[in-house]
């Protein structure tokens, strides 16, 4: 399924912990929906959250988490932040990665509210 939202721009960033089974994965599906968005030039950044700390400093709840312009579109309310695996409910039960039609939306739409107000 393509859908182009043109030149729009979208900051795209997946959080993983180390050695984490679902990283590459969760990788292949971004690129793979933001190919079908029509958003195949974006860059994809990976940052690795090794501590603690530092899952509490990015409010990262679990491996892999993508984040669209700075933004988890699949939060939950009341997720405390962890140094763990995230696992997301599916037609087919849970899983290690988000269905692809939902993070394709989910580009799709941060394109979409991202452009400028014409006058």
């Amino acid at each position: 399924m393509m859908v182009s939202v043109g030149d729009e721009h979208v900051e795209v960033e997946l959080l993983v912990v180390p050695d984490c089974p679902n990283a590459s994965g969760a990788h292949d599906l971004l690129r793979s929906c933001l190919r079908d968005a029509g958003l195949a030039s974006t860059p994809v950044r990976v940052s690795v959250i090794d501590s603690e700390r530092a899952a509490e400093q990015r409010g990262f709840v679990g491996s892999p988490t993508i984040l669209i312009d700075g933004v988890d579109p699949f939060a939950e309310a009341g997720r405390q932040p962890a140094l763990a695996c995230r696992v997301y409910p599916g037609p087919a039960g849970p899983s290690g990665l988000r269905p692809a039609d939902r993070v394709r939306t989910a580009l799709v739409n941060a394109a979409l509210t991202s452009r400028p107000e014409m006058p």
